[in-house]
């Protein structure tokens, strides 16, 4: 990344944030709903299993390279990944953001890197969590 770089493009910690939860909302409440339809009961225990949580890295990892750079939520709120270098998304720079930079690295220090993340986000710059660093992305406001 050069000196000239924009960082005003760089979407920050609040419009992230939103995006998340809309995915949240999008994504979880039908299956919650699915969930209560099929077993009657609303419990969210499935949350917890290796199932989901498959499949919610597998929706984060392959939508954005397949979606240009989306998933739902940052559809929704102008927003989406991309590379400092200005290539096109793979699957192993999403694997590096999502699996290795959030998801693992998350579990190895107990939420720890979430928070600095969040911080990096909020009060950096570049606005790039240690999972953008990780991978060579940040995430980019649209009407720039």
């Amino acid at each position: 990344m050069n000196d000239e770089h924009d960082f005003r493009e760089h979407a920050g910690f609040w419009i992230r944030l939103g995006a998340v939860l809309l995915d949240g909302l999008i994504i979880h409440i039908p299956i919650a709903i699915i969930f209560f339809l099929i077993t009657g009961d609303i419990n969210t225990e499935w949350m917890d299993t290796w199932v989901y949580t498959l499949l919610n890295e597998a929706y984060l990892t392959i939508v954005p390279v397949l979606w240009g750079g989306y998933v739902i939520g940052k559809r929704i709120c102008g927003i989406r990944i991309k590379r400092i270098d200005g290539k096109k998304l793979t699957l192993l720079t999403m694997i590096l953001r999502e699996v290795i930079g959030l998801y693992l690295l998350s579990m190895v220090t107990f939420g720890i890197s979430m928070i600095v993340s969040a911080i990096m986000v909020g009060a950096g710059k570049q606005k790039r969590g240690l999972h953008d660093l990780i991978a060579g992305t940040y995430v980019a406001r649209n009407n720039y």
